[in-house]
């Protein structure tokens, strides 16, 4: 096990690393929390906007043979924002639970480095 340990590190020596130490990690991902989250509510909010504004337009359609497709297309759109409502609202819960933990990490990290200094 140990052998095969060493021959990792000794392989990772001249390769790129994605992230140097877990302290790095959690402060790069701590800087962009909070757009992220914030930019799933700004998604839940306008595809909620975007839905109310064209349903009664769906709905008061006049029954003509040119406007069929019209109506075909203008579902389709709202079947889409549904879509993207639901993915947006998932991305922001994703983010709310995960952030309590990134905290936790932190705090924990924070903890273990004053222990040492």
């Amino acid at each position: 096990m140990l052998e095969k340990l060493s021959s990792m590190t000794e392989d990772n020596i001249g390769k790129k690393l994605p992230v140097r130490s877990l302290h790095e990690f959690l402060f790069e991902i701590s800087q962009e929390w909070s757009s992220f989250r914030t930019g799933s509510l700004v998604t839940v909010i306008l595809s909620g906007i975007l839905i109310l504004l064209l349903l009664p337009r769906l709905i008061v359609f006049q029954w003509r043979p040119r406007e069929i497709i019209e109506t075909i297309i203008l579902g389709s759109i709202i079947v889409v924002l549904g879509y993207n409502l639901y993915i947006g609202y998932r991305q922001h819960e994703f983010y709310k639970r995960w952030e309590k933990k990134i905290g936790l990490l932190m705090k924990l990290e924070e903890e273990l480095l004053g222990n040492e200094k």
